[in-house]
């Protein structure tokens, strides 16, 4: 990067100090990973230099011999990894994609019914802070007080009471299976469209690990980072007789020209995706999930459901006697990067949540298997232990630094 270094010192300098970052601390934000140098380099590629309102064959600007080849590229890879009639992959990220989906299908003042973002959801499933809290009557289904899992049965009642035009099946903090079969049921019979957004599994989806929703939704919208390992963007799957409505929802109706340097970099990640070598990673994720969720139980820590089916693990601090957002930060100090998260029926607000969010996806992309689970959940615990000592902190920081040089980031390698 010399030409950037000479450029702009301030820019190279800083970009620098996250690459070394990144290789120092135990990422375990369950929506961050690392992406490949085949990705970064079709996303920082001359892609970026191209304009092409319009879908492929069908632009407004000349000269698309080669995007258009592209964008062709990356569509008929998600519809074979997926198993889609249709794939859109010009949507900027998960939460445009999302409203793609309420411009094709909705009108403002339309019922639409998603799980409750402090229950797990996302804010684009209707939450009241978002435009699709505002624009549309939004219904919101929850998570038992007991079990801290979906009960189909009222989400069943919900749907036959309200009749929604949309119902979403998604999460961005629920650590276990979607049972999108189940889901699919309700939606036909409440006369519903069922909208599965996979942006936190979708990897786990395309190698098979959790059941796929392709069968059973009407549409599926997925951010391509997180679990695909590929760049800041999303994709739409979806039936063949929503293709055309999906289709000018993204383009005119939301968007203008893609990021085709995005395109092309989701390309080579849904090429990435198909190979056993990804397989294999997307089980390892559960597997380092699982081992690390017993670890921690083992510790005393308070694991909402009582531990994880995927990639994620949702933790109530309030037994450790710590606010999440205090836990957050102590473990960032020491090297361990989460983030602070409500936990069902939380009695604290949502800037000062009772819980903690951690996955595998990152860790397991650096190669760390079972073994590593438990050097992780016991420096977990002693950064609980020591919270409010500063020394004790650094000490875990500079042990958690070591064992990360074991485990160079992939797309950092060969720096």
């Amino acid at each position: 990067m010399t030409q950037l270094e000479s450029t702009d010192k301030a820019i190279f300098d800083l970009l620098k100090q996250e690459e070394a970052r990144q290789r120092a601390k135990l990422r375990l934000i369950p929506s961050e990973n690392y992406a490949s140098r085949a990705v970064l380099e079709a996303t920082g590629s001359v892609f970026t230099n191209k304009y092409s309102e319009g879908y492929a064959g069908k632009r407004y600007y000349e000269g698309q011999e080669y995007i258009d080849q592209v964008e062709r590229l990356a569509i008929e890879r998600a519809r074979a990894l997926f198993g889609a009639d249709h794939a859109n992959v010009q949507p900027y990220s998960g939460s445009p994609a999302n409203m793609a989906v309420y411009f094709a299908f909705c009108d403002p003042g339309d019922t639409i019914m998603g799980m409750s973002l402090p229950h797990g959801g996302h804010l684009t499933h209707g939450w009241k802070v978002s435009i699709t809290g505002k624009y549309y009557r939004a219904v919101q289904y929850t998570v038992e007080p007991e079990t801290a899992l979906i009960d189909y049965d009222k989400v069943r009642d919900m749907a036959l009471a309200e009749k929604p035009k949309l119902i979403f099946a998604g999460a961005t903090a629920y650590p276990r299976l979607l049972d999108f079969a189940k889901f699919g049921e309700i939606a036909r019979e409440a006369g519903s469209m069922l909208v599965a957004d996979i942006a936190h599994i979708s990897g786990l989806v395309a190698a098979g690990v959790h059941p796929s929703p392709v069968p059973h939704a009407d549409v599926v919208s997925s951010t391509t980072h997180k679990m695909l390992r590929g760049p800041r963007g999303a994709l739409i799957l979806c039936k063949e007789e929503h293709q055309k409505a999906i289709d000018r929802a993204v383009f005119p109706g939301l968007q203008g020209g893609p990021h085709n340097h995005t395109t092309a970099a989701i390309a080579v990640a849904l090429k990435e995706a198909s190979t056993p070598e990804f397989a294999e990673y997307a089980q390892q994720v559960v597997r380092n999930a699982k081992t690390l969720a017993a670890a921690l139980l083992e510790r005393g820590f308070d694991l909402v459901s009582g531990g994880t089916d995927n990639h994620l693990i949702l933790i109530d601090m309030t037994n450790k006697g710590h606010a999440g957002k205090v836990v957050s930060q102590a473990l960032n100090r020491a090297g361990i990067v989460c983030n602070s998260n409500t936990v069902p029926y939380d009695p604290r607000k949502p800037f000062d949540p009772s819980g903690i969010r951690i996955g595998t996806p990152a860790i397991t992309s650096r190669g760390m298997k079972e073994q590593e689970m438990a050097n992780i959940a016991g420096w977990m615990d002693d950064v609980v232990e020591n919270i409010d000592e500063e020394a004790a902190l650094d000490r875990t920081a500079a042990k958690v630094a070591e064992f990360c040089r074991d485990y160079p980031p992939p797309g950092l390698e060969s720096d």
